[in-house]
């Protein structure tokens, strides 16, 4: 028998894409990138930002390669966190995959859960079918959750410059804005509220009211940060011409949301591609043509007010949008009139009585809806929708059962990160931190 010599085979083909020596940038690699840089013979300063860096907006590391102080090569590296989110989610039903996505991006959970069940609704054909109050309460409770998570990307980043009173204002803000989402879904954060055909319950009595004081309060508010840092001197010098990305080099790099509008493209999936009726809603989107931090700032402070707009619509339309929030089909929507037992947890009263008193086939398609879920037919689907950080969207994938064969997510965040070094090569080490915040990351959504 003549032998057959196997050779190694090099899946990225790093020996013929690269030039010169190509350095993998993992864990314990810190004496590789060192010698690396002891190889190139010059005088180079190789330094670690991050992971544990406060200003990294979570577990995020980069390697900067210094001249004095101006960054000659910054290495973006994620994998810090690994919370193992989409492969959890192939092992529960379709409606705890909720409790799951919602904890990707902790800083706009609402939206997940969004993308995520317009996606499973495609793929039960059943779009058309969710009841308008809940595509009304679903746009409501995504544009205080865009308020919410622009408000900590604003106070994030003047601490990160100095500006401590604008952390101190915009968590406040925050704050008014997370009572809201502890009155309507009963819980700050992590909320799995938008389910699959609608939402978990409707607005609780006295919630209205708490939200149009809230809207008489934000104009004000948002106003005062707007003193605080639209013409601060010291503010401007840190932002103005900083962290230049411009049109063409976000198309390159597939970065969307603020940062890209800051090049003066309108592209706002809201607009371009509408879902959950936001094309009957009155809005603009904000834009700016400065390309840099500045205006991916005042991007997200116009955004903020165009949102207030929206919320106020919403509040008009529900008045006349009377009936369920949740689809009319037994097989798919969970019992969405609930009420709030002693333990804080519980189906309403009447719905108990039903199945535990009076039905027995009611009993039966409860237990199964619960512990088993429903099926989605086999197929694939993929919406996108416009989050605070640009185009998230799900790709769920369904192999005829009662649990996601595949669940997968294009988190803005994820994708955004490609523009560091294109932003901060060149620049002042101090402007990392600039350029770094003006993305917005939140490396829960990165690393999920």
């Amino acid at each position: 028998m003549s032998s057959t010599k196997y050779t190694e085979y090099d899946a990225y083909a790093a020996e013929e894409a690269a030039e010169g020596k190509v350095f993998d940038v993992g864990g314990q690699d810190w004496d590789q990138v060192v010698a690396g840089a002891e190889d190139a013979g010059d005088e180079r300063l190789v330094i670690n930002m991050g992971p544990q860096h406060p200003s990294t907006h979570g577990v995020l590391r980069l390697i900067l390669t210094l001249d004095g102080e101006t960054v000659t090569e910054a290495r973006v590296n994620i994998g810090y966190l690994h919370t193992g989110i989409e492969k959890n989610m192939e092992f529960r039903t379709w409606t705890q995959g909720t409790t799951f996505c919602t904890r990707m991006d902790y800083l706009a959970p609402l939206f997940n859960e969004a993308a995520y069940c317009l996606s499973v609704e495609r793929l039960l054909g059943i779009t058309d079918q969710v009841p308008e109050r809940a595509q009304i309460i679903r746009v409501m409770m995504m544009e205080l959750n865009r308020i919410s998570s622009h408000l900590v990307a604003i106070a994030t980043f003047g601490l990160e410059l100095g500006a401590t009173t604008v952390m101190l204002n915009g968590f406040i803000e925050r704050e008014y804005t997370l009572d809201l989402f502890e009155e309507i879904t009963g819980l700050r954060m992590n909320h799995a509220y938008i389910r699959p055909g609608g939402v978990a319950q409707d607005l609780p009595s006295g919630a209205t009211s708490k939200i149009r004081d809230y809207l008489g309060r934000m104009p004000k508010r948002i106003q005062a940060l707007r003193k605080l840092l639209d013409a601060n001197p010291v503010f401007l010098a840190r932002t103005k011409d900083v962290a230049y990305l411009d049109l063409t080099g976000c198309m390159a790099l597939g970065i969307t949301g603020p940062v890209l509008r800051a090049t003066g493209l309108p592209w706002d999936l809201r607009k371009s591609q509408p879902y959950c009726g936001y094309e009957n809603y009155d809005f603009e989107v904000a834009t700016q043509d400065t390309s840099d931090v500045y205006g991916r700032y005042l991007v997200r402070m116009d955004e903020m007010e165009q949102s207030l707009k929206i919320v106020e619509q919403c509040l008009e339309r529900l008045q006349t949008a009377k009936g369920p929030v949740m689809i009319e089909d037994k097989k798919i929507g969970w019992p969405a009139q609930l009420a709030m037992g002693a333990d804080g947890l519980g189906n309403s009263p009447r719905h108990i009585a039903h199945i535990m008193g009076t039905s027995m086939e009611a009993l039966i398609h409860h237990f199964k809806l619960v512990t088993e879920g429903f099926r989605v037919p086999a197929g694939q689907a993929y919406v996108p929708i416009e989050s605070p950080r640009g185009e998230l969207a799900a790709h769920v994938v369904s192999d005829g059962g009662t649990r996601p064969f595949r669940a997968h997510f294009r988190d803005p965040s994820f994708v955004n990160l490609q523009a560091v070094p294109a932003m901060s090569e060149g620049g002042m080490i101090a402007d990392i931190i600039a350029a770094v915040a003006s993305l917005d990351p939140v490396m829960g959504g990165v690393d999920r």
